[in-house]
């Protein structure tokens, strides 16, 4: 006589899918942030996205050049864009790459916001990618939110 009671092989397999596909959002969240940003970012060097027909407003026309002509603004912008996709592939330093993306993000917002409404759809996605990151990965960002913090202690 056994003293072992037989599962539920439907009630043992439940919710483990979900809980599957939980574990494996925040990897795909952060790859295709990283493959955007990597890829739009090389893009500001390589020019090999052809760009849309579309004209560009006047405002986000006078926007842009002004970035360019700087003469250093849009390589550190781009490289930026590209070292942060690099670190989310590479799944290293994921917080760092989130925390140098937070305002490049803003200044997409923005640009889209007030000068040129048409590319919103991707500025949403690009926004809630680093929100849900941002939240996969709160525990990391905890002590730089903290409101005092004492130099060296841990």
């Amino acid at each position: 006589m056994s003293t072992e009671t037989p599962l539920n092989v439907d009630a043992v397999g439940a919710g483990r899918g979900t809980k599957l596909l939980a574990r494996h959002v925040p990897t795909a969240a952060r790859v295709v942030q990283g493959l955007l940003f990597f890829v739009f970012g090389l893009n500001g060097f390589l020019n090999f996205i052809t760009p849309p027909p579309e004209t560009i407003p006047e405002g986000a026309m006078a926007f842009s050049v002004a970035l360019v002509k700087s003469g250093y603004m849009m390589p550190l912008i781009k490289g930026t864009e590209v070292l942060a996709g690099v670190l989310l592939l590479a799944n290293r330093f994921v917080p760092l790459a989130l925390a140098l993306l937070a305002p490049v993000i803003v200044n997409i917002v923005a640009f889209h916001v007030f000068l040129a409404p048409s590319g919103m759809v991707m500025t949403v996605i690009v926004v809630a990618l680093e929100l849900f990151l941002a939240w996969a990965y709160r525990d990391a960002f905890r002590s730089m939110l903290s409101a005092r913090v004492v130099p060296g202690v841990k």
